[in-house]
């Protein structure tokens, strides 16, 4: 089996586990979720949804979160870890929000890409659930799981794996793919040592087989 045809049976078996392919983060518009990313590095997406309530209690759009000081953003973002350089992306992206672009978030990878603490993953995340274009979201649970399975080989760097993913994933199912990679890392294909492959639906493709 091809690459090619092993990405298109690992996304049709993922597709009946996971029918829903939704972002685990909570928005209503383009920039909560540019915030949102921004503050999950290195914390849960559970818990980025309980702290933004607050900060989007008291600065409920782009012009007010530009206004306020990073270490007002600071103190309420200060629960998911790394509060102070969290703070000032924060602040610094909603300014040039405000300042270049009218409030908006950019339909554009490049454009979304120069925006204070964007990587590629978030870049590509807005791109593919906010303006739904082709997308491939190389978190964590993407590396893990596309080493594992065998769609990569060995390669850990974000970057390049999401390189090699756009050789074999068709553009239109990218951006739900990675989101099932998310639930499928989660709650079964986990980052333990020896994960849960007797109830994996991939387990008799998966390269590794968890190991």
């Amino acid at each position: 089996m091809t690459k090619k045809q092993l990405a298109l049976e690992v996304i049709e078996r993922l597709k009946k586990e996971y029918p829903l392919a939704d972002c685990t983060l909570d928005y209503d518009a383009a920039w909560k979720l540019l915030v949102s990313v921004r503050l999950a590095a290195q914390c849960t997406d559970a818990r980025v949804n309980v702290v933004v309530q607050d900060l989007y209690a008291k600065y409920p759009d782009v012009d007010a979160l530009a206004e306020a000081t990073p270490e007002e953003i600071e103190a309420i973002v200060r629960p998911c870890g790394l509060g102070k350089s969290k703070a000032r992306d924060i602040s610094a992206c909603m300014k040039m929000l405000r300042d270049e672009y009218d409030g908006k978030v950019p339909c554009d990878f490049d454009a979304i890409l120069k925006l204070p603490g964007v990587g590629r993953k978030s870049a590509n995340l807005i791109m593919g659930d906010v303006f739904k274009k082709p997308a491939i979201v190389t978190d964590t649970h993407c590396i893990r799981l596309t080493n594992r399975i065998g769609l990569v080989d060995g390669i850990k760097d974000p970057k390049k794996v999401e390189m090699a993913l756009w050789k074999i994933i068709p553009p239109k199912e990218g951006s739900d793919f990675c989101h099932r990679l998310v639930y499928h890392g989660r709650e079964v294909c986990t980052a333990r040592t020896k994960p849960y492959c007797d109830r994996c639906c991939l387990a008799d493709i998966c390269a590794k087989n968890g190991i």
